[in-house]
């Protein structure tokens, strides 16, 4: 989907501002950076969570460790294979254990995402806490999860989808609201 006038809810200037709010909120929140990893559900997730740990870096921060996590086999809707287990494309060169987590994806929904990344990283170690960032926040949850960290609130009405293209991935940066294709 390309970007028209009608259906831009984010500007690549909007983008870029809430990337850096969240960055801010997320050392504010944990004073400091010190104990915390970053952790970015592929594909976008893993995008926008770079961009923080950037944001964090560029405001003094320590280096923060990254990572990404692959969580098509945990999923529950039909898009991993049933009684798969493996994780896919994890890329997390570190221990989670005793660390504050921060999960970054792109769009909370349902919560089915984010319900399955909490599934992997639960098999992965045993960290102080997780919190999640998301770009955009559209509503709507199936399961209880809310966000500790929302770029933008976008409730979108049924049959509308919430498209987030970033520069690394599609070649440009904005949040558009289209029909779901």
């Amino acid at each position: 989907m390309s970007p028209t006038a009608a259906n831009v809810a984010l500007d690549a200037a909007s983008v870029e501002r809430a990337v850096k709010r969240l960055a801010h909120e997320i050392d504010e929140n944990n004073n400091g950076a010190g104990n915390v990893v970053v952790i970015g559900v592929l594909r976008r997730g893993a995008t926008l969570a770079r961009r923080i740990v950037e944001a964090l870096k560029g405001a003094g921060q320590r280096e923060v460790p990254f990572g990404t996590l692959d969580i098509s086999s945990y999923r529950d809707d039909a898009r991993s294979t049933p009684g798969d287990p493996r994780l896919l494309g994890r890329d997390i060169p570190f221990s989670l254990d005793s660390k504050r987590v921060v999960l970054v994806d792109d769009v909370l929904y349902t919560g089915r995402t984010v319900r399955a990344a909490l599934d992997a990283l639960a098999d992965l170690g045993r960290p102080e806490s997780i919190q999640l960032a998301v770009l955009v926040d559209r509503g709507e949850r199936e399961i209880p999860i809310r966000a500790d960290y929302v770029g933008k609130n976008l409730p979108t009405p049924g049959g509308q989808r919430v498209y987030v293209k970033l520069t690394e991935v599609d070649g440009f940066d904005a949040v558009l609201v289209g029909e779901a294709r």
